[in-house]
């Protein structure tokens, strides 16, 4: 069930694909999701295929709604999910990790997105 992500020149190439299949169904939690605010709860998620893609490393903040994460990739703080906040977030970049990211949203998930991407490009 393992879907490969075809490779990404940047992260913003990345992103233009994966803010194509945030969906309900991949949202953490599932249906805390909307149309007009598609990176909704699904900043976990993201951090963990933009790390597949890019190595580097999975960072967490926490945010009024919660944990937030997000990377950094060669020293560069990556939020492909930033769009998802009203106001600024008060970043501390603390090192995080896949197991963390990961049980924040699901395996399911994870390979749903995962092959949604596969399948668009």
């Amino acid at each position: 069930m393992s879907s490969t992500i075809p490779p990404f020149s940047t992260p913003i190439d990345l992103y233009r694909a994966i803010s194509r299949v945030w969906a309900a169904d991949t949202a953490s939690p599932t249906g805390a999701w909307s149309l007009s605010n598609p990176a909704q709860n699904h900043c976990s998620i993201t951090s963990l295929v933009v790390q597949d893609c890019f190595g580097g490393d999975v960072l967490s903040t926490r945010t009024s709604g919660g944990t937030h994460f997000y990377n950094r990739i060669d020293g560069v703080r990556w939020d492909l999910t930033v769009s998802q906040f009203r106001e600024p977030i008060p970043y501390d970049d603390t090192l995080s990790s896949r197991e963390t990211a990961l049980a924040d949203t699901s395996v399911e998930k994870y390979a749903l997105i995962k092959e949604r991407m596969a399948s668009i490009l």
